[in-house]
């Protein structure tokens, strides 16, 4: 199998960020490019119970998440990433999976790094048996192997 591009789907969540090593030693060993994604939260599929927001508020909170989320991806890049030179930062809104199967398919993804649990289970006790909904839907979707990390092993 060549690895020429990693994707590596994060929502930054203390969980998602242990995939790191990982991503780190998988693009070391096949000079492989990586693609840091983030995808912003979805508010439009929040709000139905609560009234739509303005268009100016939901514009100023998009910006501010992901400039936030830029700002703490490159700090990633720096602290956890730091044998991997090639590296593509990328900030999208809608819902995760299918933008990392839309980035999958348009960045000639070869490997998809990804924890099996994420951001709604940071506080989790105990070890879940099932995987989070995010790595179900990209693994039963996605045309390229996925690489999936445990995040409550060491």
């Amino acid at each position: 199998m060549e690895v020429r591009t990693i994707l590596w789907p994060t929502d930054l969540s203390k969980n998602s960020i242990k995939a790191a090593k990982h991503v780190s030693s998988l693009a070391e060993k096949y000079q492989a490019k990586i693609i840091l994604l983030y995808v912003g939260v979805d508010l439009l599929g929040m709000f139905p119970a609560y009234g739509k927001p303005s268009e100016n508020q939901l514009e100023h909170f998009q910006s501010w998440e992901l400039n936030q989320a830029k700002q703490h991806l490159e700090s990633v890049c720096q602290k956890e990433l730091k044998a991997c030179p090639n590296i593509d930062v990328r900030v999208v809104q809608g819902d995760p999976a299918a933008e990392i199967l839309k980035t999958i398919t348009k960045a000639k993804v070869d490997l998809v790094v990804l924890t099996t649990h994420g951001r709604g289970h940071d506080e989790l006790d105990q070890k879940s048996t099932e995987f989070g909904s995010v790595a179900n839907k990209v693994m039963a979707n996605s045309p390229v192997p996925i690489h999936l990390v445990n995040p409550y092993t060491k």
